[in-house]
């Protein structure tokens, strides 16, 4: 299989990480999210990971900040990508809220784009990422709406897709 990245989005509690642990049972996965960098900012500032609207946002802001100053959130990409390279891994999940920032990955990398979605889940509104989820012509959409086992068949589906 040639080595494929893949761009991932949806709202908070989508099932975007259970859709790549089910893919992982098919192929070689890996798994990178553009807010890594920042949320290890905010657990050296006390935060314990706790997922609400206050530090939704402040992640958000944080990499905002990022982009502006150096591109960050990029360039960690990037850095991630030149890993995967030289790993064993097949495909390389990057978790990515922003358009501006997917297109970026995408342009930069030829990177595949995909949304999950579930009807089970309140889209979130509370940051400018996370609002802007929807904002961006996925290559691929898969919904989340029923069981595990439904979610893993697409799972499956989408491998045999990405190794055509």
């Amino acid at each position: 299989m040639d080595k494929k990245v893949v761009v991932i989005n949806g709202s908070g509690g989508v099932g975007k990480d259970t859709f790549v642990t089910l893919v992982g049972n098919y192929a070689r996965v890996v798994n990178v999210s553009s807010i890594d960098p920042y949320k290890e900012l905010l657990y050296k500032t006390g935060w314990n990971g706790e997922k609400s609207d206050e530090s939704r946002r402040a992640l958000s802001e944080l990499k905002q900040i990022s982009i502006m100053f150096n591109n960050g959130p990029t360039n960690y990409v990037e850095n991630k990508y030149n890993e995967f390279l030289l790993s064993d891994n097949d495909i390389m999940f990057v978790h990515i809220r922003e358009p501006e920032e997917i297109k970026k990955v995408v342009d930069r990398i030829n990177a595949l784009t995909l949304l999950i979605t579930s009807k089970r889940v309140e889209k979130i509104t509370s940051n400018k990422s996370d609002a802007s989820v929807l904002e961006y012509d996925y290559d691929d959409i898969i919904s989340n709406d029923g069981t595990i086992e439904e979610l893993e068949v697409k799972a499956k589906s989408y491998v045999k897709k990405l190794v055509r």
